[in-house]
């Protein structure tokens, strides 16, 4: 990813943003407004490469990150993602992940010293994305007679007010209009004087700091161990069933929690909330489950995640509330309360309070209550699992009677959910 349109000043630029840990993800985003400052859109940023090193890789670890981890609800909302691409990056499996009509892709010219053919030979997968849908960005260089074939592809055309000059502004818009049906973007504004010479001359869409400054945002990540990754490709490529691949799931809590985020962020295009693993693996399919996990692996930084016994702990936590909900609650629910158990140890994971850790990723309200306010059927079913490892004996007999479950029931039940984390090697 280029970072050609994104502005700096010795004041605000620095070198990298390194990330504190590799479980740290630093998105930069700059408002896209129209004439009115209402927000069209935002350009996205990957502040933690270099601007000169972006790579296919990286290109799709920005927009991974900015799907999966920092949430798209936080970074754009609503509104439009502009990301910048390498041309590696244009065939990048990690496209088919997600929604066209959510992305724009700004795509830069080829090097200078590009010949005539090998600037035409990219037509063939510009027009594989539009015919996706996904619609294209191109800056100035694009109106070079070189480019002729690229202007009918184009939705936008960003006009970059450093390089351009007041008396070139005219024209070029006026042969923008003419041999494309692209919107312009203003970008690098930086003065009242360039705005009104824009608005006059037709512009509708402007970028730069006379209206919004790039700000940051960060995200905590968790990043699934990688064996449990490749058990996930491995179960994909041989075509497992659904139930193979959702007990896999249950089993790592960080898999399945970047699982749910990622299929509920605005830019996968759903119009309803995923909440159980059997659903979004059925949404997905084996094709996109496999992508998603491949990419997952590639952009992991080669962390475990959370540390083990934390994992652990969060896996017993939503086996033994399965298993105690199977004793008295209907089949339906069994896996909202390993949902509860499994995800009670957010907070921990991510280094965030767990209202914050649970913004990112839809879940059922009865779900939300237990983990955030103690509240609701699920809620008594944690206490007790808590006392189990706390080894506190008075809530442990309060719940138990309150669940009308035996001491019998409930130590054979954290017999089997301790047998059955420990098999998975956590």
């Amino acid at each position: 990813m280029s970072s050609s349109s994104e502005q700096d000043t010795p004041q605000t630029a620095s070198p990298v943003l390194e990330p504190v840990d590799e479980n740290l993800a630093i998105i930069a985003r700059q408002a896209i407004v129209d004439e009115h400052r209402t927000v069209y859109g935002y350009e996205l940023f990957d502040r933690s490469t270099a601007s000169n090193a972006h790579t296919a890789t990286s290109d799709a670890a920005l927009l991974f990150n900015a799907l999966s981890y920092a949430g798209t609800e936080a970074l754009v909302g609503k509104k439009t993602m502009f990301i910048n691409c390498t041309h590696d990056s244009l065939l990048g499996a990690h496209l088919e992940l997600i929604h066209p009509e959510k992305v724009v892709l700004e795509v830069p010219p080829l090097p200078d010293d590009s010949t005539p053919a090998e600037i035409e030979g990219r037509i063939p997968t510009l027009q594989a994305l539009r015919t996706r849908g996904f619609r294209l960005a191109f800056d100035q260089r694009a109106l070079r007679r070189a480019y002729t074939g690229w202007l009918p592809l184009a939705a936008f055309i960003k006009l970059d007010l450093q390089a351009v000059k007041p008396e070139q502004a005219g024209p070029l818009i006026s042969f923008i209009s003419t041999h494309s049906r692209a919107m312009l973007i203003a970008e690098k504004v930086e003065t009242a004087e360039q705005y009104e010479l824009m608005r006059r001359l037709g512009v509708k869409l402007y970028q730069g700091y006379w209206f919004a400054r790039p700000s940051l945002v960060k995200a905590t990540t968790i990043r699934p161990a990688q064996a449990s990754i490749i058990q996930l490709i491995n179960l994909v490529r041989k075509q497992a069933s659904t139930s193979e691949i959702e007990e896999l799931l249950k089993k790592d809590p960080s898999l399945s929690f970047n699982l749910l985020r990622f299929i509920n962020s605005s830019g996968f295009g759903l119009s309803c909330e995923v909440t159980s693993f059997r659903h979004a693996v059925m949404i997905l399919g084996l094709n996109k489950l496999f992508r998603w996990a491949a990419l997952l692996m590639t952009t992991s930084r080669g962390g475990g995640g959370a540390p083990p016994a934390v994992g652990q702990t969060a896996v017993v936590r939503g086996r033994l509330m399965e298993l105690l909900a199977a004793e008295l609650l209907p089949p339906e629910e069994c896996d909202n309360a390993f949902v509860v158990g499994l995800f009670s140890l957010l907070d921990s994971m991510l280094g965030m309070p767990l209202e914050k850790a649970l913004a990112s990723v839809a879940l059922p309200e009865p779900v939300m209550g237990a983990l955030l306010h103690g509240t609701g059927v699920f809620a008594p079913f944690l206490e007790l699992v808590k006392a189990c490892e706390s080894g506190d004996e008075a809530v442990f007999a309060r719940t138990t009677d309150a669940l009308q479950l035996s001491n019998r029931q409930v130590n054979w039940a954290h017999l089997q959910a301790l047998t059955w984390a420990e098999s998975l090697n956590v």
